[in-house]
């Protein structure tokens, strides 16, 4: 569903969880808003996950506001599946504005508002959330050879499911979660290399997403306080979902040093050594999704919007929501999300009101 353009209070690009966030709370303060949302049906990116992907955290643990997720037929953690239902009634539920599918080419500054360019025209807002998120910007490192390689190259991005590389060599690349999953799944199937820049290390069987949001928001604290936060664990640890676990106690969940170069056939490392391969599957992460915000020239020299809290500092009336925990903490995640978002929306709705007895 779309509709032609008009003058909004706030105007939210993406219609992910980040997005159905601050919907809610918008809502809730009755502000004059709209959602544009690229997809052509609810569940943002989850829709887009390979098909045994779980969440880390029960589903009382992984809710946007308002509304709890159901718990999953059999209980254990909630499905890529069981979010996309999730965030499809989340949206109906509380008759969140979404309009799709809409994508934004362009936000430009205009008088006393933010202009949103799309596909069906011109927007004006006088503030603007961006929580487009990072699966849309899939990253792979540059590596010497890239090119050369006479195989396939597949992100965590592009990954459904098993059964294609079934039989194959594989070389995975990454020590973060999706690696180690990925690794989990496909060992019994495929012939299977596993290859990180730092020994893989898996945080304690009891840890989950409840207890990574509240590393995160420690950390986060202790960054913003111009503190250390030695002592506080790496996020980027292995999480010991069950199947990874079983793939630990299968004994496969070993990695190599990570390789020098890229050959037409396989991989290189320093010492000479080489690996002949069929698929390099690279699950190094992602990058935030902000290009439609490049014509406000606010990003820093590492690629990122400097922001206090989620208010860009260059352009007040713009938001960033669910980008990581630069954006707050654990802003990322289902939990995180919906409480950035109720920050964000209360600063807005601030401004908005300020605007109007200013008369602006």
């Amino acid at each position: 569903m779309t509709a032609a353009p008009r003058p909004v209070d706030v105007l939210v690009i993406g219609g992910g969880q980040a997005g159905l966030a601050a919907g809610y709370h918008l809502r809730r303060a009755k502000a004059d808003f709209v959602i544009l949302d690229a997809q052509d049906s609810a569940g943002g990116a989850w829709r887009h996950a390979w098909d045994s992907l779980r969440l880390f955290s029960p589903a009382q643990y992984s809710s946007l506001p308002g509304r709890m997720m159901p718990v999953p037929p059999g209980g254990g953690c909630p499905s890529a599946a069981d979010v996309v239902t999730y965030l499809a009634d989340y949206e109906r539920r509380y008759e969140l504005p979404v309009l799709r599918p809409v994508a934004v080419h362009a936000v430009r500054r205009g008088d006393g508002h933010l202009s949103v360019e799309t596909g069906h025209g011109t927007w004006q807002a006088k503030s603007v959330i961006s929580a487009t998120g990072t699966w849309w910007r899939p990253y792979v490192p540059h590596c010497p050879g890239l090119r050369d390689f006479g195989g396939e190259h597949l992100h965590t991005a592009g990954y459904r499911g098993p059964e294609p590389l079934r039989g194959k060599r594989v070389v995975i690349v990454g020590g973060g979660n999706s690696a180690a999953q990925l690794l989990a799944e496909l060992s019994p199937l495929a012939e299977v290399t596993w290859v990180t820049q730092r020994p893989p290390r898996l945080l304690p069987d009891d840890i989950d997403g409840r207890a990574l949001f509240d590393l995160a928001t420690r950390r986060h604290r202790a960054v913003q306080a111009g503190e250390q936060a030695e002592g506080i664990a790496d996020l980027g640890d292995i999480v010991a979902v069950p199947p990874v676990r079983e793939a630990r106690d299968r004994g496969v969940l070993k990695a190599e040093p990570m390789f020098a170069r890229i050959t037409s056939r396989g991989v290189a490392w320093a010492d000479g050594s080489t690996l002949s391969c069929d698929v390099i599957l690279w699950c190094t992460g992602f990058r935030p999704a902000l290009g439609h915000l490049a014509p406000l020239r606010l990003r820093g020299r590492d690629g990122l919007i400097p922001a206090r809290g989620t208010q860009a500092v260059g352009e007040p009336r713009l938001h960033l929501l669910g980008y990581g925990d630069w954006t707050g903490p654990a802003s990322a995640t289902l939990i995180g999300a919906g409480r950035a978002a109720k920050k964000a929306v209360a600063t807005i709705v601030e401004q908005v009101n300020d605007d109007r007895d200013r008369g602006s």
